[in-house]
């Protein structure tokens, strides 16, 4: 299948449908259009303007479409040259706050989210940022966009720092839904493979169920049927699978996807994010404390700026939903301009190779062999 045209339809049997030669940056060159949401983040337009400046400057190769307030975007792009041919400004004066219910804001045609969501639908962009409300955006997309065939529930997947040579590893679902039966979770699976295929670069990842403990007889009744089941879609899932894992597994470097529900990784990843954030406080504390330490932080200068820039949570903004007829990606509601530019690096590396038809194709497959199984 050709980059260039995502629209291409990639054969089911075919393993290459999944494989990517190295990190996505090798991409730059692919002509990618992407939608955004510039109304819904807590920082305004402004910020959202900013990290499309930031993702110029790097890619010679994304155009934008931005949707919201014209008058007030025209003000800020037109401030920066950078900008010129590059974007488009499609208005839409409603905004979906951060407070709105899903079931509202889904029925709102006016709004920049909604604006943002029907460019893909209609083929105009290859992807979507929105930094807005989480529920209303996995809701409107549901609706406009649908699910991919043969996925009951979509998930939301993340990027987690960790020890592997790739430095991230995947997590799903981190939120989209907090049930998941053994077939939703061998459905996150499959998802989470293909996701790490096209986003990390790995040919075969490796799979690890969330649970209490690594031991067979722990855990609740849907997760030992979904140990069997995702054991038993391996092969044709093209991974492999490493059983139960624990919390501490996350960040590690057994496993390069983990599975799990919705409730448990949202609170996983709040959890991550709350003690990164504690730890460099302390570091921040400690190095204060006495004028020996603020010396040895001066020494040390060079290391702490090395792992601050590792644990960035900026770096890997941007959760992705799975399972939609189109890749939309959800940026932090409170992302500053960096942090909008790495959830649009995200999109267009996954727009570049076709990600949301890839995933297709590899879910297709794994339900066509069970079909054959039974």
């Amino acid at each position: 299948m050709s980059a260039q045209n995502p629209t291409e339809a990639p054969s089911a049997s075919s393993d290459e449908a999944d494989k990517v030669t190295g990190r996505l940056g090798a991409l730059a060159g692919t002509k990618v259009t992407l939608s955004i949401d510039a109304m819904g983040g807590d920082r305004g337009p402004a910020a959202v303007v900013a990290g499309i400046s930031h993702s110029v400057a790097k890619n010679d190769s994304v155009n934008f479409i931005v949707h919201g307030d014209a008058a007030e975007l025209t003000k800020l792009i037109q401030k920066n040259k950078r900008l010129e041919g590059r974007v488009e400004i499609r208005d839409a004066q409603g905004v979906v706050s951060m407070d709105e219910k899903p079931s509202q804001a889904m029925r709102r045609a006016d709004t920049s989210m909604r604006s943002a969501i029907d460019a893909v639908k209609n083929g105009e962009a290859q992807a979507i940022v929105s930094c807005g409300n989480t529920g209303a955006l996995m809701a409107t997309s549901m609706i406009r966009l649908r699910k991919i065939e043969g996925v009951n529930r979509p998930a939301i997947a993340c990027l987690w720092p960790s020890r592997n040579p790739q430095e991230f590893n995947v997590m799903l679902d981190v939120g989209a839904d907090i049930r998941a039966d053994a077939r939703d979770l061998l459905q996150y699976a499959l998802m989470g493979a293909s996701y790490a295929r096209n986003g990390l670069g790995l040919e075969n990842p490796r799979i690890g169920l969330l649970n209490v403990g690594t031991e067979e007889h722990k855990g609740r009744a849907e997760l030992k049927e979904a140990q069997d089941l995702i054991a038993n879609a391996a092969d044709v899932g093209g991974f492999q699978y490493e059983g139960f894992v624990e919390g501490g597994d996350i960040p590690g470097d057994s496993v390069d996807v983990i599975v799990t529900d919705g409730f448990t990784g949202n609170i996983a990843l709040k959890t991550g994010e709350g003690t990164a954030k504690l730890v460099g406080d302390f570091l921040k504390e400690a190095f204060k404390a006495t004028p020996l330490s603020r010396i040895a932080a001066l020494l040390a200068l060079t290391s702490l700026r090395r792992l601050q820039k590792r644990i960035d949570p900026r770096r890997v903004n941007g959760g992705v939903f799975l399972g939609l007829r189109g890749t939309v990606v959800k940026s932090h509601g409170s992302a500053d301009a960096t942090g909008v530019s790495a959830a649009i690096k995200l999109a267009y590396e996954l727009a570049a190779t076709g990600f949301s038809d890839r995933l297709a194709a590899r879910v297709a497959s794994a339900a066509a062999a069970a079909q054959t199984d039974k």
